[in-house]
């Protein structure tokens, strides 16, 4: 199977898109995160589609820019929290090395901040982002070859732990 060297998943806050960057750079291979492509396409931010055309809308833009990047792209690939939630792009991933960034409610929460530019969390952040992580984790376990927890890691000490699942050592 062609396509992403890894694909990273998990919630908001796990660190997918830093994770994705440093593994990108040590592997000296492209990096992608399918949030920058659906804003470079829309040419607006996520929040401002989710404000302005509504989740479905946006989820329906996420599955398609998830999709052309299984398809195109060889290195290493972040996914957005909700990616994984739609059934197709979960079949997508079926044969492909999936990494679940787990992390915890209150690293999350101490990542993420006041949720500034975070859809989602409109109203009691903390109690909103325990729904998703208890929403969401179980799909992401069930599509991931491979878990690394993140909470109190650094962004290193978890891109050093991707690698190593993966046979490909960063120094």
């Amino acid at each position: 199977m062609t396509g992403p060297r890894v694909v990273l998943i998990g919630p908001m806050g796990a660190g997918k898109t830093t994770v994705a960057g440093l593994l990108a750079a040590a592997w000296d291979v492209p990096v992608r995160d399918t949030d920058d492509d659906i804003e470079r396409e829309q040419g607006r931010s996520i929040s401002d589609i989710f404000v302005d055309s509504g989740e479905g809308q946006f989820r329906e833009l996420e599955a398609r820019a998830v999709a052309a990047a299984l398809e195109r792209h060889d290195g290493v690939l972040a996914l957005g929290g909700g990616a994984v939630l739609d059934p197709a792009t979960r079949d997508l991933l079926d044969g492909h090395t999936v990494v679940f960034l787990r992390v915890g409610l209150g690293d999350t929460v101490s990542r993420v901040g006041l949720g500034g530019g975070r859809p989602l969390l409109l109203g009691n952040m903390r109690g909103r982002i325990k729904q998703l992580l208890d929403e969401r984790t179980p799909v992401y376990e069930s599509v991931a070859t491979h878990t690394v927890d993140t909470d109190g890691r650094t962004a290193d000490e978890v891109a050093h732990q991707v690698a190593e699942l993966l046979g490909e050592p960063v120094p």
